[in-house]
């Protein structure tokens, strides 16, 4: 009966050990995506705080990781109630096993002392001898022989009752020892997210100030967008033009000039753009490779996509992507097409490269490497890729553009 209890006792302890075991588990899984997470976005902090300059970089990076820091002090405190509940658990049988295995040593001790009394055979002999009839003899002898049995048995129990006893004393003093490690982490967590916030009030003070001064740095960028974008939109009128005089010539040669001329005139630019069968076939290709067309940079980030938006309060309109990338990256022509034009825009230069109907412009680039008028095939190098003086990161703007009219290149762009 003692056994029972002992087997069900057991079972108890190994149900809620496992049920512990799977919420641990799941709550440390969390535990370890947050330190990934948190580890990424202090990277991320380096890298914005060498530039020297505060910055909403900074900002937004740091309430990111105070979210992420108290979301991390919630997890422990689960786990530290799990822990808790564990080390009671594990005390109670403890202190289960420990009376279990007194009480086994106790009658132990008892069948000792009764074996001892009676160890002579004589004994053993008198005491079956003594029995009224053959019948009492024969259960005193099998009594003697049961007895026997059972004494080994509860020895066995003895030791295999130390045995679990050993185990569950190390288990506790584990997650005695966890617990206590998780405390310390905690404790380590509240004392840079105490910091973190120390910091976050200082930049957002400072960010107040600056305020004006970014605002005006924002205005600035959306000048300079719309300069560049009207440059763009110069170098393919005047690529339209030449494509529309060019078929004037064409027909004029061909057959009858005032017919010509009044046909020509009639011609959207894109009309234009498509009437050579050459121009008409690469904007065919350029077409057929919607939405697997490379990168202007092996690696890249977008800061800004395409369409209007707002920050700190200002109406804001990218013409394109806003590209992060590495320092030094080279920037490719994303297809096949033929270099119409760049220009110097004060220190960084863009680049226009036509593909039939379609242009790409590829802005903000340290050095060029082609030349007007040049074909080029793509993932040809040309250029590099320029630091943006107001982020300090390396970035590019990119372009595209059927005729004069601006698209988004998220739909023709292959996924990254």
């Amino acid at each position: 009966m003692k056994f029972l209890k002992i087997v069900l006792l057991f079972i108890c302890v190994f149900a809620t050990a496992n049920l512990y075991a799977q919420s641990s588990a799941d709550l440390k899984k969390q535990r370890d995506r947050i330190n990934d997470e948190l580890e990424q976005l202090n990277h991320q902090l380096q890298d914005v705080q060498n530039n020297k300059k505060v910055n909403q970089g900074q900002l937004t990076n740091l309430k990111k990781q105070i979210a992420l820091r108290e979301e991390k002090i919630d997890i422990i405190n689960s786990e530290v109630r799990n822990l808790d509940n564990q080390i009671s658990t594990n005390t109670n049988t403890v202190h289960s096993l420990q009376n279990q295995l007194d009480q086994l040593k106790k009658e132990y001790a008892g069948m000792v002392l009764f074996a001892y009394r009676n160890k002579s055979a004589y004994n053993k002999l008198m005491f079956v001898f003594a029995a009224k009839d053959f019948n009492q003899a024969y259960k005193r002898l099998k009594y003697l022989q049961q007895f026997a049995t059972y004494r080994e048995r509860q020895a066995g129990y003895i030791e295999s009752t130390q045995h679990d006893l050993h185990i569950k004393i190390n288990e506790l003093d584990k997650t005695k020892e966890e617990k206590h490690n998780l405390l310390v982490e905690q404790e380590k967590d509240k004392a840079t997210l105490g910091k973190q916030k120390s910091t976050t009030l200082k930049l957002v003070s400072s960010l107040s100030k600056q305020a004006g001064y970014i605002k005006q740095q924002l205005k600035d960028l959306q000048a300079q967008r719309d300069r560049l974008n009207r440059k763009i939109q110069e170098v393919i009128a005047e690529a339209a033009r030449k494509a529309a005089e060019e078929d004037r010539l064409a027909r004029a040669k061909a057959g009858n000039k005032e017919s010509t001329t009044k046909s020509s005139s009639r011609r959207t630019i894109n009309e234009s753009l498509n009437a050579t069968p050459e121009a008409a076939k690469l904007s065919s290709e350029f077409l057929d490779n919607k939405g697997s067309l490379p990168w202007p940079v092996a690696y890249g980030e977008i800061i800004h996509g395409f369409g209007k938006y707002y920050t700190e309060g200002i109406s804001m309109e990218s013409y394109g992507w806003d590209i992060k990338t590495n320092p030094g990256a080279s920037v490719r022509s994303i297809f096949s097409g033929e270099v119409y034009g760049f220009q110097d825009m004060g220190g960084t230069y863009f680049v226009v490269i036509k593909h039939g109907e379609y242009f790409t412009a590829y802005s903000n680039l340290k050095s060029v490497n082609v030349s007007k008028g040049q074909k080029v095939s793509t993932k040809q190098n040309i250029g590099t890729a320029a630091v943006d003086p107001i982020s300090g990161d390396t970035e590019i703007s990119f372009t595209l553009n059927k005729g004069t009219t601006s698209i988004n290149p998220q739909a023709w762009l292959a996924t990254k």
